[in-house]
């Protein structure tokens, strides 16, 4: 499972780093609404929650579907602007002039994401649709009266809609987000401009890299995989590839691959991951490897001393080929280490890795 993005063509000029404000608030209103998400921002999210004015907070409730989950694209809306070479804004307001920008129909399929969970890109606009038009007011109504009420006003009402977001993103900038927006500015702006001398000088492999260890490039197919558990496709075709650095992010690393958008790769800056993470395929093979109940028994063992295949095998009462079929299945998903004495093979688990399983789980799944 992975989001992949051709580059075919792509010119190295084609490639830009550049940090969002209004992807950054999106982070923030998403950390502010899912604490649990982002352990190292408490401290941050406790001391804005407790000097937000009430009525704010309510506003911030009423449509929090469009960035509790991650964050909707209207939160990255240079990449509907048509060309394919739109770059964020050096200030939140230049970005909302652009989410002005954007057509009733992109606004309304972008929003409809969230509040209804439309299919990604797919299909006909529900504004020129009538059965889906209906479709989503049904899919809403499932979801709560809440993203009811917003599809409904958004199907009716897309101005109104657009005029109640900006106003609230304004009074969120000037209630929070101006002020840390003037620490994180500096950190993403030099994150930037490093990623993008990178590309200058070792190539978009080692800027992607160096990103993310989530972030390949296969050059002879010039193609992009983003290890996610999410799968999509999309190309960068005459227009831009976009890189824009989150501070408040981790651990979620978000690519947009709407049809017809410009790609855009949202990385997290300043992660406290001690290793790069597994891939997600190899997360699988390791909680696989680990769900079944002889091989716990085995690591059980193999997590006080280090053991032979025939010890394992008199202490668990089994045969040493059954034993040497278990070995081989958590070998392969690298939860042991072998080591030879003299005539003797001993296996020993990694508790290393075992020990970050946990927050590479929730690293994987809130990728």
């Amino acid at each position: 499972m992975s989001v992949r993005i051709d580059i075919a063509g792509l010119r190295p000029e084609g490639v830009a780093v550049v940090p969002s404000p209004l992807a950054e608030l999106g982070m923030a209103l998403h950390a502010l609404s899912e604490p649990g998400h982002h352990p190292g921002l408490q401290g941050w999210v406790t001391g804005v929650t407790a000097r937000l004015d009430p009525h704010l907070a309510d506003r911030m409730c009423d449509a929090d579907f469009l960035w509790r989950s991650t964050f909707s694209d209207l939160f990255l809306p240079y990449a509907g602007i048509p060309g394919g070479t739109a770059l964020p804004g050096a200030t939140l307001a230049e970005e909302l002039d652009l989410l002005d920008k954007l057509t009733d129909r992109q606004f309304v399929d972008a929003a409809l994401e969230f509040s209804c969970a439309l299919p990604y890109g797919r299909g006909p606009s529900p504004l020129v649709d009538a059965e889906m038009g209906r479709l989503s007011l049904e899919l809403a109504a499932a979801r709560g009266p809440r993203q009811e009420r917003f599809t409904e006003l958004l199907l009716t009402d897309p101005p109104k809609i657009r005029a109640w977001l900006r106003q609230f993103l304004q009074d969120c900038d000037e209630a929070f987000f101006a002020e840390a927006w003037s620490r994180l500015r500096h950190q993403l702006t030099a994150d930037a401009r490093h990623k993008t001398d990178l590309v200058r000088r070792k190539g978009l492999a080692e800027a992607l890299a160096a990103a993310s260890p989530a972030i390949t490039l296969d050059e002879a197919a010039a193609e992009i995989t983003v290890d996610k558990l999410s799968v999509g496709r999309t190309t960068t075709g005459d227009g831009n590839l976009l890189l824009v650095p989150t501070s408040l992010g981790w651990p979620h690393l978000a690519v947009l691959y709407r049809p017809g958008w410009q790609p855009v790769v949202h990385y997290p800056v300043g992660s406290p991951e001690l290793a790069a993470p597994p891939s997600v395929d190899q997360l699988a093979l390791r909680l696989t490897a680990l769900s079944h109940p002889v091989r716990m028994r085995i690591c059980r063992y193999l997590a006080r001393s280090a053991h032979t295949t025939s010890e394992l095998a008199q202490s668990l009462g089994m045969t040493a080929p059954e034993i040497s079929r278990h070995l081989g299945v958590l070998k392969k998903a690298d939860l042991i280490t072998t080591r030879r004495r003299g005539r003797y093979v001993q296996h020993q688990l990694d508790i290393a890795v075992v020990a970050r399983l946990g927050s590479d789980f929730l690293e994987g799944i809130l990728r």
